[in-house]
C-alpha cells in the first residue's frame, strides 16, 4: 500500500484524484487476487486447545492433542493433493467458537472440517459419527451439542460476545437460525463419504451421519462437518485413537472422503465447487464458436478462466464459467462482453444437452 501512495506522489493531482486512484487499483488488486485464486480451500478445526483439554475420561487421554494431531495429519496430505489448507490452530492454544468460525469465514473457505472426539458415561459405547448443522436432532444427539457447546463457558465476556445464548438451554438451540440450511446437502454429503470410509476401511462402528445444534457448525458459512472420531471413555477406542497409527489412518479415510466429495460435486477449471442438483438447467455463457479447436488455456480467450467446449458437428462452441443462479451468469456475461467478447450469449444445459434460454 505505501509503494502505491509513493508512486502517485510523483503526479501533481488533486488530494481526491489520487484518493479515487488509490481505491481503483486497491480494489483491482483484489479483484485480479479473487480471480487467480485456484485453490480449493479448506479450513481444518482441531477441537479444544490450551486450557480446553476436551472431554474428560478415566484413561487419561487428552481429546486435545488427539484432535490436533489428526488435524496436522489431514492436512499434511490434503496439501500434498494441492488444496490450501488453513488450521484454526496448529499448537495447543485456546481457540473462542467465534473466532474458529470467524477465521473460516474470513478465508471465504470451500470446506469446514472440525475434529474432536467423543465421551459417555457408559464405557461400554463406541463408534464413529459424524454431524451437519441441523435442528432435526434427537435428545442423544442434542446431549452432544450441549457438551460440545459448553466450551463457551471458559471464554472472556461470553455473555456479551454470544448474546444471552446459553449452551445448556434447548430454547438457545432451539432459536439458532438456519443459515447454514443452504450448505446442508453438501454438508451431508461430505459427512457419508466420511464415516462409509470409517466403517468399511477401518472397520469401525459406524454410528451415523447425524444434525445437531453445533454453534461453531451454525456460524461457518460454507459446508462444513464435525467429526466425533470415536470414544475416548472406551478403554479399546480410547487407546486407539490415542495411537500415531490410528491418528494417521484416521486422517487419510477423511482426506479419501474429501477426494471423492470433491470429484462427486465436480470442480471447475478454478476449484470451485460446482453442485449439481437433479433436474435443473446450469446456465453458461456462450463466448465463441469455430471449427478450430482450440487449448482450453486463458491466454486463447483473452484472460477468460473457467472454460468448456462442446463440439456440435464441425463446430467448436467455448462456454465462459457455469451456475445455476441466472442472475449471476447474467453478470458474467457482462463481464465477458467486457473482455472483448461482444456476441456473448447465455445458454442452458440440461441433461449434458444444450436448451433454449431467455436471454
Amino acid at each position: 500500500m505505501s509503494k502505491i501512495s509513493s508512486y502517485l506522489s510523483y503526479f501533481n493531482l488533486t488530494l481526491t484524484t489520487k484518493f479515487i486512484l488509490l481505491l481503483f487499483v486497491v480494489n483491482s488488486l483484489l479483484i485480479n487476487k479473487t480471480i487467480s485464486q485456484e485453490k480449493f480451500k479448506i479450513v481444518i478445526d482441531a477441537g479444544h486447545g490450551g486450557k480446553d483439554p476436551g472431554r474428560p475420561n478415566r484413561n487419561g487421554i487428552i481429546e486435545k492433542n488427539i484432535a490436533l494431531n489428526l488435524a496436522l495429519n489431514l492436512g499434511r496430505e490434503l496439501k500434498k493433493d494441492d488444496n490450501q489448507i488453513i488450521y484454526t490452530r496448529d499448537k495447543d492454544v485456546f481457540l473462542t467458537l467465534r473466532q474458529r468460525a470467524k477465521i473460516a469465514n474470513e478465508a471465504d473457505a470451500d470446506l469446514f472440517i472440525s475434529i474432536h472426539c467423543n465421551a459417555f458415561h457408559d464405557t461400554r459405547v463406541y463408534g464413529t459419527e459424524t454431524y451437519v448443522y441441523g435442528l432435526h436432532v434427537s435428545k442423544a444427539n442434542f446431549d452432544v451439542a450441549l457438551k460440545e457447546n459448553e466450551v463457551i463457558f471458559l471464554e472472556e465476556d461470553f455473555e456479551k460476545n454470544y448474546q444471552g445464548f446459553d449452551p445448556k438451554a434447548p430454547e438457545s438451540l432451539i432459536g439458532l437460525t438456519l443459515m447454514q440450511e443452504e450448505y446442508l446437502d453438501q454438508s451431508i454429503l461430505l459427512a457419508s463419504f466420511i464415516q462409509d470410509n470409517f466403517s468399511k476401511k477401518l472397520k469401525l462402528k459406524n454410528r451415523g451421519v447425524k444434525q445437531s445444534g453445533f454453534w461453531v457448525l451454525h456460524n461457518t458459512y460454507m459446508p462444513s462437518v464435525l467429526i466425533e472420531t470415536g470414544f475416548i471413555t472406551n478403554p479399546k477406542e480410547g487407546a486407539y485413537l490415542n495411537s500415531s497409527n490410528a491418528q494417521k489412518d484416521i486422517a487419510h479415510n477423511i482426506f479419501n472422503a474429501v477426494n471423492k466429495y470433491k470429484t462427486t460435486l465436480g470442480i471447475t477449471d478454478n476449484h470451485d465447487v460446482v453442485y449439481r442438483p437433479k433436474n435443473e438447467i446450469t446456465y453458461k455463457v456462450q463466448i465463441a464458436a469455430s471449427r478450430r479447436k482450440l487449448e482450453l488455456k486463458s491466454y486463447n480467450f483473452k484472460g477468460l478462466k473457467d472454460l468448456s467446449i462442446k463440439k456440435e458437428g464441425r463446430l467448436y462452441r467455448y462456454f465462459y464459467t457455469s451456475s445455476y443462479d441466472y442472475n449471476e451468469i447474467l453478470k458474467k456475461k457482462k463481464y465477458a462482453i467486457s473482455k472483448g467478447y461482444k456476441k456473448s450469449f447465455i445458454v442452458g444445459f440440461k441433461n449434458g444437452k444444450i436448451v433454449d434460454v431467455n436471454n
